[in-house]
């Protein structure tokens, strides 16, 4: 009966979710093309780009991952409120800037904007694959995470391999169909859910297993203190030095993970994202609960280890309440993974797109390569699922592994969008140098080095790498002016449609692209 309740509330909430990812995109996906795909068309509000933004940095990771480092750890989980609320900040600064630059020349992608930087298209193509192979471990941390709450929910019922393919298909699905708008969408009523469950469980947890928090907290004083400094419980190797490295990395990173880059581009205007950027972290204050429910497991269900860590928070709620209440907790949880792997899965699909299958030339077509596109969700999806059998993982060290190779591109767009100096064999060598020292580190197991973020330290020799090469050899002979080449913070003119160069063919295009 409890699996029949459970499974019943969470499939309808599923058909809901696709419901209204194809009521998001009604009478605009089959004219927009991958604009419209992809970006949304470059129309979303303040309201819209915020659930999505924070619907990127609240995943199953968060939900549940943190949980588990809480479980496993203790304090140095902390470091995902702290690279998150420096990253907004890093990003109220970065996300004006790369809106304008792709909306001035007509972009949808990270790897577009290196080609157009450069002026290489095969140097494009190049980034898409490697920012696929760094974001792959995350769809495989979302799949793995609403695996989980699929195989937790029905008691046991559906076996975690099929949990998995679950969350495979349904968010493969609802991508192909609904794009960024319908992410969107249901990142409100993801949204919803999520704020009134942890608040919910945030009282429930520690008045129904301790009396309330005086107790709870009294018990982890006195018979948990290692999890409550770094480097946390068990002589992990996550302490000072690599919570302020991680932080570092990840807050510098996460403003050009192409996911984030995404909800940039899908802005109506940069002030929608200051805006945002200025509110985003009080969501990160949520990010609490699940660390301290983490916390509460260790005496209500102990003796979790590796990958099942992650069932932490999960056997807190499936021990204590009824049915139809761990049905609709499922759903919070599963579209936090649902949206953003949704995001991410489009991601992919966007950069190979537009970026490598736009190499060939029947594939140059809009309606070509947004049916490309879509097909490159399903693949990677299908990549990614295969890898969660293959090679299961803790969702934070997924997590960390793509942040650490993603964090090579930092200098490529971030310096070269701003420094006209910055060479393309400088930025190509630094990152080719960089990638090569971040998969040798975390690939032997070195990873934190000398309690240092691996990435960080990557990311050290691929900027050293990059100015030496740039400095070096001869400049690039690139014939375009500054304006065409390098980035500027609309402040002033950003809601100029037309008055810049190039700013009158790109404004046009794109009502064309989104069928307004």
């Amino acid at each position: 009966m409890n699996t029949a309740v459970a499974t019943s509330v969470f499939g309808v909430f599923m058909v809901g979710t696709v419901a209204l990812g194809l009521l998001a995109v009604r009478g605009r996906g089959g004219q927009g093309g991958l604009t419209e795909w992809s970006v949304g068309g470059r129309s979303l509000g303040p309201v819209f780009i915020w659930v999505l933004m924070a619907g990127e940095g609240y995943t199953s990771f968060s939900y549940l991952g943190a949980a588990g480092w809480g479980y496993n750890y203790g304090a140095p989980v902390l470091y995902v409120v702290a690279y998150m609320s420096c990253g907004y900040a890093v990003g109220y600064v970065v996300g004006p800037l790369l809106w304008d630059y792709a909306r001035r020349h007509g972009l949808v992608s990270v790897s577009d904007m290196v080609a157009h930087r450069f002026g290489r298209p095969w140097l494009g193509a190049g980034v898409a694959v490697l920012a696929t192979v760094f974001l792959l471990p995350y769809i495989q941390l979302q799949i793995t995470g609403m695996g989980v709450v699929v195989s937790t929910i029905s008691y046991g019922a559906i076996s975690l391999n099929w949990a998995y393919f679950i969350g495979f298909a349904v968010t493969t699905g609802f991508v192909v169909v609904s794009g960024l708008r319908g992410s969107a969408w249901v990142s409100v009523l993801k949204d919803v859910l999520v704020i009134g469950t942890l608040a919910f469980l945030a009282v429930y947890v520690p008045l129904h297993y301790f009396d309330g928090y005086g107790d709870f907290l009294d018990q982890v004083v006195s018979e948990k203190r290692d999890w409550l400094t770094l480097p946390g419980h068990g002589g992990s190797p996550y302490g000072e030095a690599w919570f302020a490295t991680t932080s570092f990395l990840n807050a510098l990173t996460v403003v050009v993970f192409p996911t984030t880059v995404a909800g940039y581009l899908g802005a109506r205007n940069a002030d929608a994202l200051r805006r945002n950027a200025i509110w985003l972290p009080a969501y990160n204050v949520l990010l609490f609960v699940p660390m301290l429910l983490g916390l509460a497991a260790l005496f209500v269900v102990p003796g979790l280890t590796g990958a099942g860590s992650n069932l932490a928070l999960f056997k807190l709620v499936v021990d204590s309440l009824p049915a139809w209440a761990v049905g609709v907790i499922g759903v919070a949880a599963a579209l936090s993974s649902i949206v953003p792997m949704a995001v991410f899965m489009l991601v992919i699909g966007t950069m190979w797109g537009s970026s490598v299958l736009s190499l060939l030339p029947r594939w140059r077509s809009p309606a070509r390569q947004k049916l490309a596109s879509q097909g490159v969700v399903v693949a990677a999806g299908a990549l990614a699922l295969v890898l969660t059998y293959a090679t299961p993982n803790t969702l934070v060290r997924l997590s960390l592994i793509s942040y650490e190779g993603m964090a090579q591109l930092v200098p490529m767009l971030l310096l070269g969008l701003v420094w006209r100096r910055l060479s393309l064999a400088g930025a190509l060598s630094g990152l080719v140098v960089g990638v090569a020292v971040v998969c040798g580190l975390v690939f032997t197991d070195r990873d934190p080095v000398f309690g240092v973020n691996a990435g960080i330290v990557a990311l050290g020799v691929n900027l050293a790498v990059a100015l030496v090469v740039s400095y070096a050899g001869p400049a690039d002979r690139d014939p375009r002016p500054d304006a065409e080449v390098l980035a500027r913070d609309p402040v002033d003119d950003e809601d100029d449609d037309a008055g810049d160069a190039g700013g009158g063919d790109v404004s046009g295009a794109v009502p064309a692209a989104s069928g307004r």
